[in-house]
């Protein structure tokens, strides 16, 4: 078998049983990215030489007997909005272009520290927000891969690299994941540290992992996970060790909650029936919940929260180079200029009174069952998807995880995803691989 079809956690193994070497390793993706990059273009930069050279040492370092990190020898992407001092980090946009930062964002550091081999950049949309790349979905190129983490969803899906970092502020994790076909796990907000990343909305920016197994996702989130002194957001106490909940056996079958939201009547009728389907397979294990009407307050107040932090954080863009940032940015700053203080508080407050509605929810179920996406990638790449079934949960900074489950009518991939209580991101995870294993024995 070809390491790229390989899972993470099969290749750490295997690298430090000396069974594969971490150079072969990246050797292998890097063939795979020349065979289909041209098509895919999932890569805003690529650095081969520091790659197979940070592989050798470290293959070395294995021979000499030290120990090793947990992500040893494991190549991964990073989402171009994220700092790297040794490669551009030109954040999608042609006002960044060569910009080289001083130091590495804290998450590519703790990479660094793991043992894994970054790779390189992956594309991602202009500033993260909604303009598109050329990056193709790898099971159509006719079709978007989603945004705004395309480069990262897209390099996994395609075998460049069987981990990637993305960001999301409303659903640039989770629809990518769906739409690719991959697993994407965004934490709990606050889980995993931003310093050095391109801030939008700090009560909404997270960081998330994309891999194809639930483990391959907890493996990469258990070394981005934990306290940064230079994110306020993060906390000073020990990070959950994901991956080994999300290996672990559920004490008791998981209660799951099927619930529609606020914006069900945007899903497609094929994801409708889907998941009608889904609820009726899982039988016992899935009751069908009614969000109170208060959750539909989510999207207009994650909006006011996103708007007003782009006025903030990208107004350096929009002043200094307003003729170089696209249409969309321009309303969105513009939009985001216009929110009064009480509203913006307000919408602060809503967060807190929908969480304590899901903490409800929460004490009867361990996790809550919804569409990832409205359903399967869109045709064209003028647009990166609907993010409607992200918003909300975003808003609320519950962790969540798209699994690939579902397909649509064109036999492209639909994500199912799991939304979990706030901070309990190993029991989500935990649940998201009883539910894979579940419904493929069910098969």
């Amino acid at each position: 078998m070809s390491s790229i079809n390989l899972f993470a956690t099969d290749l750490r193994d295997r690298i430090a049983r000396g069974e594969l070497s971490a150079e072969n390793v990246v050797r292998s993706c890097l063939e795979r990215i020349d065979a289909t990059e041209s098509e895919l273009r999932a890569w805003a930069h690529l650095d081969r030489d520091a790659a197979l050279n940070h592989a050798k040492r470290l293959d070395g370092y294995r021979a000499s007997g030290h120990p090793l990190g947990p992500l040893h020898g494991v190549p991964v992407g990073i989402k171009d909005s994220i700092d790297t001092a040794d490669m551009p980090t030109e954040r999608g946009t042609v006002i960044d272009a060569g910009r080289r930062p001083s130091q590495d964002a804290v998450v590519v550091s703790r990479l660094r520290a793991a043992g894994a081999v970054i790779l390189g950049k992956t594309a991602c949309t202009e500033l993260s927000y909604f303009t598109p790349v050329e990056t193709r979905n790898p099971h159509d190129p006719r079709r978007t891969p989603g945004g705004s983490s395309s480069g990262s969803a897209a390099a996994v899906a395609a075998g460049h690299v069987p981990l990637a970092v993305g960001t999301q502020t409303a659903d640039s994790v989770i629809r990518p994941a769906s739409f690719c076909g991959i697993v994407g796990f965004k934490p709990s907000h606050g889980l995993v540290p931003r310093t050095g990343i391109l801030m939008q909305a700090p009560p909404l920016d997270t960081v998330g992992a994309f891999g194809r197994t639930v483990e391959d996702a907890a493996l990469l989130a258990d070394v981005l996970a934990g306290y940064d002194p230079g994110d306020p957001d993060t906390r000073p106490i020990a990070p959950p060790r994901l991956l080994e909940l999300a290996s672990g056996r559920p004490p008791v079958r998981p209660d799951l909650a099927f619930v529609k939201g606020p914006v069900w009547d945007r899903a497609a009728p094929e994801t409708q029936q889907g998941f009608a389907e889904l609820v009726e397979a899982l039988s016992e294990a899935c009751d069908t919940v009614d969000l109170p009407d208060a959750f539909g307050q989510a999207e207009a107040a994650h909006r006011q929260l996103m708007t007003t932090g782009f006025a903030r954080n990208l107004r350096p863009y929009y002043e200094r180079h307003h003729d170089a940032v696209s249409e969309v940015v321009r309303r969105t700053i513009e939009e985001g200029r216009d929110v009064k203080a009480v509203d913006y508080l307000t919408a602060l407050d809503w967060r807190e009174v929908l969480n304590d509605g899901l903490e409800r929810i929460f004490e009867r179920y361990d996790a809550l069952i919804t569409p990832a996406a409205i359903g399967e990638a869109p045709l064209g790449l003028e647009t990166t998807g609907n993010p409607a079934f992200c918003v909300l949960w975003t808003f609320c900074g519950v962790p969540t995880v798209s699994l690939p489950l579902l397909q649509g009518p064109n036999g492209l991939p639909v994500g199912v995803q799991l939304v979990g209580r706030r901070g309990h991101d190993g029991r989500l995870l935990r649940t998201a691989r009883w539910l894979t294993d579940y419904l493929s024995k069910a098969d």
